[in-house]
C-alpha cells in the first residue's frame, strides 16, 4: 500500500539508498521530483544539507526560501480570493506555507530520503521530522531562484502547491470565532459582545476559564469554557454564533 500525508496525497518513496558522495547529487532528484534542470548543483547541496551534517549547511537558503515561497504564494492568492482582505489572505497563506503543509509537500516529493543529515539526526528519524522537511523544502524553493530566477522557481512552486491553492476554504472560514461574530454584528449595526470572566478553576498551571458572551441588543448570552480566558472567548463566541443562527427572526 502507497503510504500517503494527512491530506491524502501520496508519499514517493525513494527506491536508490542515500548517496551525498555522488558526484551528480542531487541532481536527479531535482530533476525527476521538481522538474528542473539545475545548473548549479552546490546550491541543492548546500540546500539538502542540515547543519548537524559537514560542510556548508541549508539556514542561509532556508531564510532566501521562506521569502521566496511567501512572494509566489501570495501572489496566487492574490489572483484567486480577489475580494479577500489582508487579513483573509494572511490566514490563506498560512495555510499553505506554515510548517505542517511544507513538510506534507516535502514529504511527497521524497525530500528526507536525500537530505544529508548527520549520525545524529539520521539515527532520530531527522529525514522525517516535520521542522527538518519544511526548512529544506525552503531551502530547495532559495536554491530553485539563485539557479535560475524568479521565472524558474514560480513553476515549480505553482506545480507544488497548486492542489493545495486549488482546495482552500472561503476565507470567512478560516476566521475565528470572535471575529466572525463581532464582524456580523457590525455588519447590521449592532453593539459588540460583552465577554465576562465568571469563573476561573483549577491551579496555576492546569487553570480552566469559565467566560460569558452577552450580547444585549439581541437579549442573548451563553457561556464558554477553555484552558485560556482567550479559548473560553472563543467557545462563547462559537455558540453564540450558533445561537443567532437558530433564531426564527434572527437579524438579516
Amino acid at each position: 500500500m502507497t503510504a500517503v500525508t494527512t491530506s491524502g496525497a501520496p508519499i514517493l518513496e525513494d527506491a536508490e539508498p542515500r548517496d551525498m558522495t555522488s558526484a551528480d547529487w542531487p541532481g536527479r532528484w531535482v530533476h525527476e521530483r521538481l522538474g528542473y534542470q539545475p545548473r548549479d548543483l552546490s546550491l541543492f547541496r548546500t540546500a539538502l544539507t542540515h547543519r548537524s551534517a559537514s560542510g556548508p549547511n541549508n539556514e542561509r537558503l532556508e531564510f532566501l526560501g521562506d521569502a521566496v515561497l511567501s512572494l509566489v504564494i501570495a501572489h496566487h492568492l492574490y489572483v484567486a480570493f480577489p475580494q479577500a482582505a489582508e487579513g483573509d489572505l494572511s490566514r490563506l497563506r498560512a495555510k499553505v506555507v506554515s510548517r505542517e503543509p511544507l513538510a506534507e509537500v516535502a514529504l511527497t516529493l521524497g525530500l528526507g530520503e536525500t537530505l544529508h543529515l548527520g549520525s545524529g539526526e539520521l539515527r532520530s528519524g531527522g529525514f522525517r521530522r516535520q521542522s527538518i522537511l519544511a526548512d529544506a523544502l525552503e531551502a530547495v524553493c532559495g536554491a530553485v531562484f539563485l539557479d535560475g530566477g524568479l521565472a524558474a522557481v514560480e513553476p515549480v512552486i505553482t506545480r507544488l502547491f497548486a492542489a493545495r491553492i486549488a482546495a482552500l476554504p472561503e476565507p470567512a472560514a478560516l476566521r475565528d470565532a470572535k471575529t466572525r461574530l463581532q464582524e456580523y454584528l457590525q455588519s447590521r449595526s449592532r453593539a459588540l459582545p460583552r465577554y465576562t470572566v465568571l469563573n476561573i478553576e483549577g491551579e496555576d498551571h492546569a487553570q480552566t476559564f469559565q467566560v460569558s458572551c452577552e450580547v444585549p441588543d439581541l437579549g442573548r448570552r451563553v457561556q464558554g469554557r477553555g484552558s485560556s480566558r482567550r479559548r473560553a472567548e472563543q467557545e462563547a463566541a462559537e455558540r453564540m454564533l450558533a445561537e443567532i443562527e437558530s433564531l426564527p427572526d434572527r437579524p438579516a
